[in-house]
């Protein structure tokens, strides 16, 4: 199956828009926070900053802003781009869902804007396939069988340690704070745009899972969920380790309670899991099955046997 080429424009155009809307909420960030280092920072979680207003945006923002740019691109270069369409439209479909229930007019209205184009993309990578006109065309191929393991491995392990730190909260916390981590109810202080943070784990849960599922099996749409996984996995984990870094328990781990240094360990997990499957997912492709020979069907009748039978 491939893209038609009118879908991949509107997907790309769809992507490009998305795009540009988390753009918008990062420059407006950048003018509160006051400089790049300050913004990054704050995205880490340092949120005791001076700021020049309320902040917007979080790290979710930057990673779907690189992952809508590669899907235009991948969308514009490559007839084989509907599983990047429906990655990025199905991942903003579930990460942008709770902003319908968000405060503030700029983020409903944010939301509604980014649900629509995400349910575009979706419906452009369902709707402009089509089988390929020719038998012999190149299909699109299956990852290599052991960095695919390696990072369905990895992405699977990622899933399970995030399933397991939301159970470890639920069972700590009160259930009304727990049911505001899911709703982002009024004990949880985020960024207007920013899921509730248990909201974000089961969702960034279940996208770990669905792409460790699709390298372990091998399919075609590996790679475009496997990447956005990797991506978010890496940027959480890059977050945790600079927060220890700057709050200093990274150096003092052994003085840590249980809890605190596995919180530690798990962001230093993250991110060195989410970097090795960006790299074993970037690799090439295995070689895709050998077709039928383009000359078969116009190949010529073989020559008659010698001596010639009667009536040949």
């Amino acid at each position: 199956m491939t893209v038609t080429r009118p879908a991949r424009l509107t997907g790309a155009a769809l992507c490009a828009a998305l795009a540009l809307i988390a753009a918008v909420w990062i420059l407006q960030d950048l003018a509160v926070l006051g400089s790049p280092a300050d913004l990054a920072w704050y995205w880490a979680g340092d949120h005791h900053l001076p700021t020049r207003g309320r902040s917007t945006t979080s790290l979710l923002d930057p990673v779907l802003l690189a992952a809508y740019t590669a899907t235009a691109v991948a969308a514009l270069r490559s007839r084989h781009a509907a599983s990047a369409l429906a990655a990025a439209g199905t991942a903003t479909l579930a990460l942008r869902l709770p902003g319908l229930w968000a405060t503030g007019s700029g983020a409903l209205v944010t939301a509604l804007l980014e649900l629509a184009l995400a349910v575009g993309l979706v419906l452009t990578a369902v709707a402009g396939r089509r089988p390929a006109d020719d038998p012999h065309e190149r299909q699109p191929a299956r990852p290599r069988t052991g960095p695919a393991v390696a990072a369905g491995i990895l992405l699977a392990a990622a899933a399970l340690l995030l399933t397991g730190w939301e159970l470890y909260r639920a069972g700590e916390l009160p259930l009304e704070a727990t049911v505001d981590r899911f709703t982002g109810g009024r004990s949880v202080v985020k960024p207007a745009l920013a899921p509730p943070p248990a909201w974000l784990s089961a969702t960034t849960a279940g996208l770990y899972g669905t792409a460790a599922v699709s390298c372990l099996t091998r399919a075609r749409h590996a790679r475009a969920f496997g990447l956005l996984a990797a991506a978010l996995l890496t940027a959480g984990g890059l977050g945790g380790v600079a927060r220890a870094v700057r709050y200093e328990p990274l150096p003092r781990l052994g003085d840590l309670t249980t809890v605190d240094a596995a919180d530690v360990l798990t962001s230093v997990f993250g991110l060195l899991a989410g970097l090795a499957a960006l790299v074993l997912l970037a690799g090439r492709d295995a070689p895709a099955a050998p077709g039928p020979h383009p000359a078969a069907a116009g190949a010529r009748p073989p020559a008659p046997p010698r001596p010639t039978p009667p009536g040949w």
